[in-house]
């Protein structure tokens, strides 16, 4: 079987609305990673505690969440976005924003440790504090970037729910290979898993030539 039309338009649309999602992710999230690292560790224990919670979430309870708050009864339905490819951008940035939070704080940490004492005698603001933190862990933002895109990427259960798997419109990879598989169509599922696997591949290869590069040699 070829690629047809429609698998490539899934395929698209799956890598824009995930991209998408994981850069505005990553615009929200490395801030606040960056920012935790710079606080009190009471104060930090526990925003950590609450983002690895967050963590922790079923994808399908952000769904229902975002669901409900564009549905036209919610609060947020003059907006007409739920069963659109917007929808589902907003409930990929809800999960993908404590993931890139933890990930970045981790990188920071370490370069907090090496430099932090330096920085609170150099630097009075605390928002330039953060960025020379993020520049030294730049490496551990891009490994947060990609372990957000492929959580974004694989996600069915919240995509499912506020995009409706509309033909054409809202239909990603994940949501058309569950109904590929429901209606017998194996070949088209199979190829659509095929591809995701080895899009899913390619985002752990990279991050683990990214972490290695950044992690000093022992010898």
């Amino acid at each position: 079987m070829h690629l047809s039309a429609e698998i490539i338009d899934i395929l698209l649309l799956s890598l824009r609305v995930s991209i998408l999602a994981s850069l505005i992710g990553l615009g929200i999230g490395a801030p606040m990673g960056a920012y935790l690292c710079t606080i009190s560790n009471k104060s930090q224990t526990i925003w950590l505690t609450v983002f690895s919670a967050l963590l922790a979430v079923p994808t399908v309870v952000v769904g229902l969440v975002v669901y409900l708050l564009l549905s036209r009864s919610g609060p947020l339905g003059w907006l007409n976005i739920l069963f659109t490819p917007t929808a589902i951008v907003i409930a990929q940035v809800l999960i993908t924003v404590p993931v890139i939070t933890v990930f970045v704080h981790r990188a920071c940490s370490a370069a907090w440790r090496e430099v932090g004492d330096a920085l609170r005698l150099d630097i009075v603001k605390r928002w330039r504090r953060m960025w020379e933190v993020g520049k030294i862990a730049k490496a551990g933002l891009v490994t947060a970037f990609l372990v957000a895109f492929g959580r974004a990427i694989s996600e069915v259960g919240a995509v499912m729910i506020v995009g409706g798997n509309i033909r054409g419109e809202t239909r990603v990879m994940t949501t058309a290979i569950t109904l590929e598989t429901r209606q017998g169509n194996y070949s088209i599922a199979v190829w659509l898993g095929v591809i995701l696997v080895l899009l899913s591949l390619g985002v752990t290869i990279i991050t683990f030539l990214v972490t290695r590069e950044r992690t000093p040699s022992k010898l």
